[in-house]
């Protein structure tokens, strides 16, 4: 679905990746879950534009619901998949710290679980070649998007701004729709491994130029991203 010039999203308020459309080409971020590689294609043609357009993918963190076709990209097409460092070992499929679960709603959770299923969520594909980036990092990418750490949700959560989409891809860095309880507007995303640095880190938002605000969970958000920080304290 194309949401405004350079800026297509694929997947729903449940689970969504997105595309940077460009001159240059396609830059893929976030790559949902496995079944969204038929939603991919189909995006990818009603652009205009096939698989040799993609040119990377990069990944907000690296939890499966993230990770989508990003190998089968790699593996199959040659398509780099670019990764914080400190979430390399987790998108290859490393332990990762277990959280709590915390307030949840019987509807909502079965719709996130059958969702899941309908887009083969059960079947992880790891990476096993990955580019590790880090903070302040500008990738030779379409929209040469630029990397800001956002540590909280993993280790190496990070947020992608792309300033000619005017928009900055947040991952699980929070959520507009708590897959677990149906809660929707700007709030913490559940299954966090540090909800107070989580917090903190959305204070790096503050200083970007961007409208469009793009959780992994949720309706896009538009406004001042001065205000993300105290709406996901206040949400808390």
């Amino acid at each position: 679905m194309k949401l405004a010039p350079h800026l297509h999203r694929l997947g729903n308020d449940v689970v969504a990746a997105y595309l940077v459309d460009t001159e240059e080409g396609v830059t893929v971020v976030d790559a949902g879950l496995p079944g969204h590689w038929r939603d991919l294609l189909a995006e990818l043609e009603a652009m205009g534009r096939g698989l040799g357009d993609v040119r990377g993918v990069v990944l907000t963190h690296g939890d499966s619901d993230h990770l989508g076709f990003a190998e089968r990209l790699r593996r199959e097409h040659g398509v780099p998949v670019y990764v914080h460092a400190d979430d390399a070992d987790r998108a290859r499929g490393g332990d990762k710290p277990k959280t709590k679960l915390g307030p949840r709603r019987l509807g909502p959770l079965l719709g996130f679980a059958g969702y899941a299923l309908r887009k083969r969520g059960w079947r992880t594909t790891y990476l096993t070649e990955l580019i590790e980036i880090h903070d302040g990092d500008v990738l030779p990418l379409p929209g040469s998007p630029r990397i800001v750490a956002v540590p909280g949700h993993s280790l190496g959560s990070v947020a992608v701004h792309v300033p000619v989409a005017d928009a900055v891809f947040v991952g699980d860095a929070l959520t507009t729709r708590n897959v677990l309880t149906g809660r929707t507007g700007i709030q913490p995303a559940p299954f966090t491994d540090d909800p107070d640095q989580a917090l903190e880190s959305l204070e790096r938002l503050a200083g970007l130029a961007a409208t469009w605000v793009l959780p992994g969970h949720g309706a896009p958000w538009r406004g001042d991203l001065a205000a993300v920080q105290e709406a996901a304290r206040q949400a808390r």
